[in-house]
């Protein structure tokens, strides 16, 4: 997959803060833990239905699993696995209210990442 032409190389483009942005991928890049716990998060995250979950709990504060299903379009079977291994991974969190389960996306930090992904691979989306 190429990148949209406005994210290739050209160094006069080079944001201001460049140079914060390598230093802390570097010091993220020194700690071996952080790069698995990562690299797990990020391939449950990879899933297009579990992306899809994702990008429709980002733009909700919660949603109950009847909603999600309703309105990514799968059985509920088949999104209760899905939302299972977003929980597991720390992606998700759930609450639940009588014989109801919501859920959010655990911390902002996902959010941020969301966006960033947002960013780089639909840049047209948000124009």
């Amino acid at each position: 997959m190429e990148f949209p032409h406005r994210y290739q190389s050209n160094q006069s483009e080079v944001p201001e803060n460049m140079s914060a942005m390598v230093e802390a991928v570097e010091l993220f890049i020194a700690k071996e833990d952080d790069i698995h716990l990562a690299s797990r998060a990020l391939k449950a995250m990879a899933h297009p239905l579990r992306l899809k979950i994702l990008c429709l709990l980002g733009s909700a504060e919660e949603a109950s699993v009847q909603d999600i299903v309703e309105q990514v379009g799968t059985s509920q079977s088949n999104i209760s696995q899905h939302l299972s291994i977003l929980r597991d991974k720390g992606i998700l969190a759930c609450r639940k209210d009588a014989n109801r389960v919501y859920y959010r996306v655990a911390e902002p930090s996902i959010l941020n990442l969301l966006v960033a992904m947002r960013d780089a691979f639909c840049p047209t989306s948000h124009d």
